[in-house]
């Protein structure tokens, strides 16, 4: 089982990560330009959790090239949406899950609805969290990297890391020169979400209604509403979790939410609930956000602690800064019971945060 305070392997780790991430990024990239959208949106199969397109198979040879070679190195499990049994690849092979050093948690492509219209981009996102058998959750994960995958007509991509303790860090990259440039995320610290960008996830329908109602009613309780033309704040909805976090670590956004997990299990809302949810490996990049000083919460305020699996359903709240934590969360604790989607709001310590 892997330490959890080996610095020397977390920094080995990262820089094998970018190349696996740079690596996918380019296969990914080729496809989607020398591919039109009626391929690219070809459904490939159902999994359990979700739907795979055409696009998202252009990457799963080479993540699992990579990790060949990496088993040769090291013993660790690979857990990811479609592959083996459980969504779980033990490398090398002839080992078990028992035998890994670490778990590596990966979504090749974070946002495929998006990039397969060519509409927007999408994420390539990973973490490593140490062995801790069926207990490994998220709160595990020790690094974190995702990596974008641009529009056609891009030709700059971000990558956005961390290792838990030291901060985010992000590279920006011209794909066209091979320049890179360094950069340090930064969440608003805007105190109101008067004039930003804000909203609650509602990609697909399902409850849709009930989503916008809440959304509505936090804006009207916050005073936001309360002029003639209240074009105070701004929705925008990025199909791509790992983007969400994105936006909230440099500063684009003030407020997301994602609580389709608590709507699908709703027993007495109107309306037909959610098909799907965020489930971890959407999530694997959260740390990233918190590193550079998102707060990011479970539905009811806690920090996310979700099994490292591809199937457990997972609902979140993130903030860009403590002082808009403190100002909406109370709120919207309130109106998620009014709506009864929670039973009771927990007291969390802001150290759990």
């Amino acid at each position: 089982m892997r330490s959890t305070v080996d610095t020397d392997f977390l920094t080995r780790a990262l820089s094998r990560l970018k190349t696996i991430h740079l690596d996918m990024q380019k296969a990914i990239t080729e496809h989607a330009h020398t591919h039109d959208i009626t391929a690219l949106s070809r459904v490939a199969r159902v999994s359990e959790s979700d739907t795979i397109y055409a696009i998202d198979e252009s990457c799963e040879d080479i993540l699992l090239s990579h990790c060949e070679r990496w088993g040769r190195q090291e013993c660790f499990t690979l857990i990811a949406e479609g592959l083996g049994k459980n969504g779980m690849l033990n490398f090398p092979a002839s080992t078990s899950p028992a035998d890994a050093e670490f778990y590596l948690i990966f979504d090749p492509i974070d946002g495929t609805r998006g990039i397969m219209y060519d509409k927007r981009s999408a994420w390539i996102l990973s973490g490593i969290a140490p062995n801790r058998g069926q207990e490994t959750r998220l709160s595990d994960i020790e690094l974190a990297i995702q990596t974008e995958v641009p529009l056609s007509k891009q030709y700059l991509a971000d990558m956005l890391f961390a290792i838990r303790g030291r901060g985010a860090k992000g590279e920006r990259m011209n794909l066209i020169s091979g320049e890179v440039s360094e950069f340090y995320p930064r969440p608003s610290s805007a105190v109101t979400l008067k004039h930003g960008f804000a909203m609650l996830t509602k990609f697909f329908p399902g409850r849709k209604q009930i989503t916008a109602a809440i959304e509505e009613e936090l804006l009207r309780r916050l005073g936001l509403l309360d002029d003639a033309d209240a074009t105070y704040v701004f929705d925008d909805q990025y199909i791509s979790t790992g983007g969400q976090f994105y936006e909230l670590a440099m500063g684009h956004d003030r407020f997301s939410g994602d609580f389709r997990a608590h709507l699908m299990r709703a027993a007495d809302l109107a309306g037909n609930p959610p098909v799907m949810a965020a489930h971890p490996y959407d999530l694997c990049t959260e740390m990233i956000a918190r590193e550079a000083g998102v707060i990011v919460t479970d539905i009811h305020g806690r920090p996310l602690d979700q099994p490292l699996d591809v199937t457990t359903d997972v609902s979140w709240i993130g903030y860009a800064n403590a002082i808009l934590h403190r100002q909406i969360e109370p709120i919207l604790q309130k109106i998620l019971q009014e709506y009864h989607i929670i039973d009771s709001a927990p007291v969390v310590k802001r150290e759990e945060l």
